[in-house]
C-alpha cells in the first residue's frame, strides 16, 4: 500500500503487540521531528551562577550596590554566589563574614531562597541563593 501512495512505512512502536506502523513520508518526518527538537532547545531557560564578591567589612552604601546587582540577576532568573574574601587577620573574624551572609539572607528572604548555606572554604566564606 505504501509503494503504490509513492510513501515509506514506519514502525511507530515496536514493542507492541501487534506492532504499530505508518504510512508517511519519511524524509518530511525526519525533518518535522528535527524542527520540533530545536524549537523545545530555544524555549528552554539556561540558569547561569553570578557571583558577587564582598569584604567582611563592607560599607553600608556598597552592600546597596551589591543588593541592587542581586536583585537585577534574580530577575533575569540566575543564581546568585555570594563570597565574602578574607585577608590576613581577618581569618581571625569569620563571624564578621557570616554575619554579613545573615544580613544578605534576611534581606532577600522575600525574592530568593538560600540553595547552598553558608560554607568556608580556604580564605573566602560562599553561600547561593536562588529565585522564589
Amino acid at each position: 500500500m505504501a509503494r503504490e501512495v509513492g510513501l515509506d512505512l514506519v514502525e511507530v512502536s515496536p514493542n507492541v503487540d501487534p506492532p504499530v506502523c505508518k504510512i508517511l513520508d519519511f524524509g518530511k518526518f525526519k525533518f518535522e521531528a528535527q524542527k520540533k527538537a530545536n524549537a523545545a532547545r530555544k524555549k528552554q531557560k539556561v540558569q547561569s551562577v553570578k557571583e558577587l564578591k564582598m569584604r567582611p567589612n563592607i560599607d553600608v552604601h556598597d552592600y546597596d550596590v551589591k543588593l541592587k546587582a542581586f536583585h537585577r540577576f534574580i530577575d533575569a532568573g540566575d543564581k546568585v554566589k555570594f563570597t565574602i574574601r578574607f585577608r590576613g587577620r581577618e581569618m581571625a573574624h569569620q563571624e564578621l563574614g557570616m554575619d554579613v551572609l545573615k544580613r544578605v539572607q534576611e534581606d532577600t528572604a522575600e525574592v530568593a531562597k538560600v540553595e547552598s548555606h553558608p560554607k568556608t572554604e580556604g580564605r573566602q566564606m560562599t553561600m547561593v541563593l536562588v529565585p522564589k
